[in-house]
């Protein structure tokens, strides 16, 4: 199925071979590697992305998903956009791969209950919190990837001693305050189209909107992007970010990993004449997909209860919805004990995140 679908910005998929347990795809050959590797990996690896370039990639990734939403035949929500996903052939055209997770998008339903799988990170706050999938999903995602391109610095690559939860925290931040450009990457220096930067980063921040229903479609990013269509001014009050549910998760996956090193080190007195550290190398962040099977740590992120998930799934606007009923009612909270988990679905905890590792 994914092989029908051809697009300039999406990987074309030759075929895959099935032996045992070995299951392999075969892709066309992307001389680039991946964003992710042009923008986080080793430094003798990272390509010299010019502003130019950052644009064209941002616009093609904005294309192939606007294909996969509303263009193709087979209406697809890819569930896993980011910038480890997106390839870059030899002339550093952006092509989405990876679409293991991907969904079918039927027309005739709202939305898509479905077991959450994705990056921290990168999920839409609505699916990762209760599974409510729409494509909307991956407009958050290319907004995540948007600012990731922009600034050259991961997501995820905010330690404790950061005031801001990740790079869309710091983002949020400097909108209110008017310093949009202090976002864009240093290495670029004054060699940026200042006019093309401030639209790109304001389209990425409209497309990352904690509300599902404020954020654009694809089609209408690609018309921002070309300067084609006018972007709306929508500036949350600074008092929503404390509550905001886009960082409550990360923040507190940051402050497990921290404690778990702290405890790691009285354990084991060897270290502990080494100073205390955690990592904020964007380019061992999300260089992969977090499973939380797999991780104990982050299996605690939530406790929800029956009455909050389906509210969730009567009201209108589901993301406000549960936001209120949470700061209300705390019925959603973060968790420290194994959660109990109850609701409209049958996903059990351990299906919070797939793990691809």
């Amino acid at each position: 199925m994914i092989s029908c679908l051809q697009h300039p910005n999406l990987v074309k998929l030759y075929g895959c071979c099935i032996e045992g347990d070995q299951l392999l795809v075969v892709y066309e050959y992307m001389e680039n590697n991946s964003l992710a590797h042009a923008l986080f990996g080793p430094e003798k690896c990272q390509q010299q992305l010019d502003w130019q370039t950052r644009h064209k990639i941002c616009l093609g990734i904005a294309r192939g998903l606007a294909f996969l939403h509303e263009e193709s035949k087979l209406k697809i929500v890819h569930r896993d956009i980011k910038a480890t996903n997106v390839l870059l052939d030899k002339d550093l055209n952006p092509k989405i791969s990876d679409f293991g997770l991907a969904k079918l998008d039927e027309e005739e339903k709202t939305h898509i209950s479905t077991r959450v799988a994705g990056t921290i990170g990168y999920m839409a706050p609505e699916y990762a919190l209760w599974g409510y999938l729409t494509y909307k999903a991956d407009v958050y995602s290319f907004g995540v990837v948007a600012l990731e391109t922009v600034s050259g610095r991961h997501n995820m690559s905010f330690g404790p001693e950061n005031t801001c939860a990740c790079l869309l925290d710091m983002a949020c931040h400097l909108q209110q305050s008017g310093d949009l450009m202090e976002l864009v990457d240093q290495k670029l220096g004054s060699e940026f189209n200042t006019v093309e930067a401030e639209r790109l980063i304001k389209v990425a921040l409209l497309c990352t909107n904690a509300s599902s229903s404020l954020r654009p479609a694809m089609s209408e990013v690609v018309s921002m992007l070309e300067g084609m269509a006018a972007i709306p001014d929508v500036i949350p009050e600074p008092s929503s970010y404390s509550q905001d549910l886009r960082f409550k998760a990360i923040r507190h996956h940051r402050r497990l990993t921290y404690n778990q090193s702290a405890q790691e080190t009285q354990d084991n007195p060897s270290t502990s004449s080494r100073p205390l550290s955690v990592s904020s190398s964007a380019s061992v962040r999300d260089l992969y997909s977090v499973n939380i099977e797999s991780s104990p740590s982050v299996h605690d992120l939530y406790s929800v209860n029956i009455e909050s998930h389906i509210r969730s799934r009567a009201a209108d606007d589901h993301y406000k919805t549960m936001e209120s009923l949470s700061s209300q009612e705390s019925e959603i909270q973060v968790s420290t004990t194994t959660p109990s988990w109850v609701g409209y679905s049958s996903t059990s905890a351990s299906d919070l995140y797939d793990v691809n590792i």
